[in-house]
C-alpha cells in the first residue's frame, strides 16, 4: 500500500526535520559569533586609539594585542562564512528532499552529499570558533604576580 500525495509530503517533512534542526543550531552559533565579533571590534577600536597615544613598551603591548584581535576577527569571519555556506547546503538538502518526492526523482545522492557537506562545513566553522576562543584565552592570561599565589586566602 503506497501513501497518497499528502502522506508523501508528511514523510518528506519528517525527513527534513533533522536538517532543519541543524539549521537552527547554525543560526544560534552565528548569533554567538556575531556577538563575539562585536565585542572584538569594540576592543580593536579602543586599541587603535591607544596605538596613536602610546610609545615604548606600552606601544608594543598594544601592537601585540592588536595582532591577537586581528587574528580573532579573521577566524570569526571565516567561521561565519563557513556557517552561511553550511546553512545554504542545508537548504539545498531540504530542497532536494522535496523536489525528489514531488517530481518522483532519485535525489538520495544529492541529498546525502549536501547534508555531508553542510555538516563538514559546520565542523570546520566550530574548529575556527575553538581557535578563536583559544587565542582569546591565551591573550587574556592574568600575570602570575596579580594572583598572589604565595598567599593563602
Amino acid at each position: 500500500m503506497t501513501a497518497g500525495p499528502s502522506g508523501v509530503i508528511a514523510q518528506t517533512i519528517q525527513l527534513a526535520l533533522a536538517p532543519v534542526f541543524v539549521l537552527v543550531a547554525i543560526g544560534n552559533i552565528m548569533n554567538i559569533l556575531t556577538t563575539r565579533l562585536g565585542r572584538i571590534v569594540d576592543r580593536s577600536r579602543t586599541l587603535q586609539k591607544l596605538h596613536a597615544e602610546t610609545t615604548g613598551t606600552d606601544h608594543d603591548v598594544v601592537v601585540i594585542e592588536l595582532r591577537y584581535v586581528d587574528r580573532r576577527i579573521h577566524l570569526i569571519g571565516r567561521a561565519l562564512l563557513l556557517l552561511v555556506l553550511s546553512g545554504l547546503a542545508i537548504g539545498v538538502t531540504v530542497g532536494s528532499l522535496f523536489i525528489g518526492e514531488m517530481a518522483q526523482l532519485e535525489t538520495r545522492n544529492v541529498t546525502g552529499i549536501t547534508f555531508f557537506v553542510a555538516i563538514a562545513l559546520l565542523m570546520v566553522a566550530l574548529v575556527n570558533l575553538l581557535l578563536e576562543t583559544r587565542i582569546a584565552a591565551s591573550s587574556l592570561r592574568l600575570p602570575q604576580e596579580l594572583l598572589e599565589l604565595e598567599r593563602e586566602i
